[in-house]
């Protein structure tokens, strides 16, 4: 059998000084002689730590007085004698429990305002005033949390389980958070009391709480923590929650974190957060403001070299196996340090054991990425390739720029320097202008093929509203979430969201530009790639243009354009008869309208069960054009049939 570890010592030693301490409880109600001290003297000098009623006593600053009210009332729930004991001083019978004009008639240095609502027991519900008669008779009884503790049994107050969760010491954390966690220990040790309230700022929730609770840690602390939507919303009921929490941040040794997800609850946060002492965290990504003293701190998603670094500790041996993606992983996607121990932890034997472990990752973190984004944009199938896309070379000399760029970001911005020169101007905006149906699309398309990234097309009706604040709010979180999962956004008719600013006429001007005026900014600060699609390039603020990495012209197809398109635009399957491409070509019309008109002519041929030809391709052109209300010329069609 093993021996008794520390705990069960402690544990055995604290219920001896119990028992003695209930003894000379029993010997004041009896009016005997009381015990020798030596006893409770010679158990405290064999406890490994400090016993649990003079920490609570310690702790919560009871008098002699109170301290001995409180071993009164755990005697008469702990020991049987207690409750005759109690009577028979009482010259009463039916009053066999402890009352405060008992305690004040048997137990020494006895003072009036023990049991105003102002001390110690009352204030921290120590124990229990029935007041079913007057203060002085009424039954006293120990909260059933306090007297578990005073035996040694140390656990959360089931009252306030449902609302909290403990959280334990991250196994991994990025360089920049530990720094973060020991600037924080540092500010602590600075400051007397009070303790202030920590605000970790920032798009990390994950990594704050880590850094919260390796803080906690380093102080000897547990961390619980409360989401704000969870706080109670009545007056009284925070009060309680108030009062209970701070009881337990004692007895537990615990510290606090309330995350506020969004700015929905903050109201509630900060009410609750005044009325709290003792260390107390609060995770948000906006400031709060406070009336108590406040430390500021920010905890962002690790950048892109930490996230390399988490990646290869993440999956240990089975990162060698990666032939130079983390750089792309790193730089494209951003994943809080416990999302990729997580990942790593459930896919680390697969790659180890994959053919193509490269393309495993990829799709994994690709997976991770959607489940933001689906809710707020479309994702569009890339289907489109290079050997799809009909432009002149100097245009596709940039869109491979703009792959290029995407590809070796973490080289230039992070090994090489330039992001530490500046952080401005690292994101890729790009523009894309031209007529409807000149490929600008289908070379977003590409480009997501080309970097294995999705692409979210985002739907301007979702996102701009006519109340004052929440377009922006709506942007922030499409960008934030296209930031962690290195998605591209494509803006289709950008002009309609990022069209000039005007001249300030009403509130609803000074509010259509302030939306402009934060645009810019998040376009300026997003790190991804970004690709704004016009018809109209004039229309757009000049102020965006300036912020454009690259500018890309989708000019009108010329003649030899658009046969290449012809020739391309059907499928290997579609069967065709006598298609004369050179003069399909003669026909004036962009690449959009091109598929159009292949596509209504194959419907066309499969109805009649004939392969595509040249009679129903100028049906389907007549139609097109009657569409775009322009009809054809005989010039455009002249020898088609």
């Amino acid at each position: 059998m093993n021996a008794p570890g520390p705990r069960h010592d402690w544990t055995d030693a604290n219920q001896r000084l119990m028992g003695a301490e209930l003894t000379r409880i029993k010997a004041r109600l009896a009016g005997e002689e009381q015990e020798s001290m030596a006893t409770a003297a010679e158990i405290r000098a064999a406890l490994s730590a400090q016993s649990a009623i003079d920490r609570l006593a310690e702790c919560f600053g009871l008098s002699p007085f109170e301290r001995d009210i409180l071993l009164l009332c755990a005697g008469v729930e702990m020991d049987t004698k207690f409750s005759s004991l109690c009577a028979t001083a009482q010259n009463n019978p039916q009053r066999s429990y402890a009352t405060f004009s008992l305690a004040l008639a048997t137990l020494e240095e006895p003072h009036w305002s023990a049991l105003s609502p102002i001390r110690p027991l009352r204030r921290w519900r120590l124990i229990e005033v029935t007041e079913e008669t007057s203060l002085a008779n009424t039954r006293l009884r120990i909260d059933e949390r306090v007297l578990h503790f005073l035996v040694g049994i140390n656990y959360l107050d089931i009252r306030l389980e449902p609302l909290l969760q403990k959280s334990s010491v991250a196994a991994m954390m990025a360089d920049v958070q530990r720094k973060t966690a020991q600037a924080i220990l540092e500010a602590l040790h600075e400051r007397n009391a009070p303790v202030p309230v920590i605000q970790l700022l920032g798009d990390d929730c994950d990594g704050q709480t880590d850094i919260a609770a390796s803080v906690a840690a380093e102080l000897g602390m547990q961390l619980h923590i409360l989401h704000a939507e969870d706080i109670p919303a009545g007056v009284h009921e925070r009060n309680a929650f108030a009062v209970l929490w701070q009881r337990e941040s004692v007895l537990l040794s615990s510290a606090l974190l309330i995350k506020c997800r969004d700015q929905t609850n903050t109201a509630a946060a900060i009410r609750l957060a005044e009325d709290l002492s003792g260390l107390l965290f609060i995770s948000s990504h906006d400031p709060l403001e406070l009336q108590r003293s406040t430390l500021r701190f920010t905890v962002n998603k690790p950048g892109a070299m930490d996230q390399r670094a988490l990646w290869q500790e993440a999956l240990g041996s089975a990162a060698q196996k990666l032939n130079g993606s983390l750089d792309g992983i790193a730089s494209q996607y951003r994943l809080s340090a416990q999302t990729i121990l997580s990942t790593g932890a459930e896919i680390s034997d697969a790659i180890s054991a994959s053919d193509k472990p490269d393309e495993l990752l990829w799709r994994t973190c690709r997976t991770l990425g959607r489940r933001q984004l689906d809710d707020l944009a479309q994702r569009v199938e890339p289907t489109s390739r290079w050997e799809d896309l009909i432009l002149p070379e100097h245009q596709k000399v940039i869109l491979g720029q703009v792959a290029s760029h995407v590809r070796n970001r973490l080289k230039v911005c992070d090994e090489w320097g330039f992001a530490r020169k500046s952080a401005r101007g690292m994101g890729l905006s790009t523009l894309f202008a031209g007529e409807s149906g000149t490929g600008k699309t289908m070379a977003a398309e590409v480009l997501a093929n080309e970097l294995h990234l999705d692409l979210y097309r985002i739907d301007l009706s979702s996102v701009v509203s006519k109340y004052i604040g929440e377009t922006e709010k709506n942007l922030r979180k499409v960008f934030d979430a296209a930031e962690d999962s290195g998605a591209i956004l494509l803006f289709d008719e950008a002009d309609a969201l990022f069209g000039k600013r005007s001249e300030v006429k009403d509130s609803h001007d000074r509010h259509a530009n302030i939306e402009v005026s934060y645009l810019l900014q998040r376009m300026e600060a997003y790190t991804g790639l970004a690709i704004l699609t016009t018809n109209l390039k004039t229309s757009l603020d000049t102020a965006f243009q300036r912020r454009l990495r690259f500018v890309v012209q989708f000019t009108f197809p010329d003649t030899e354009q658009r046969e290449a398109i012809w020739r391309s635009v059907f499928p290997g399957a579609t069967p065709t008869h006598g298609l004369d491409y050179r003069k399909l070509a003669q026909l004036q019309v962009a690449g959009g309208n091109i598929r159009n008109i292949a596509l209504n002519a194959a419907f066309l041929a499969a109805d009649t069960g004939e392969a595509v030809g040249m009679v129903h391709l100028l049906h389907a052109a007549h139609s097109e054009g009657s569409k775009r209300e322009r009809p054809l010329t005989d010039a455009e069609t002249r020898g088609w049939v």
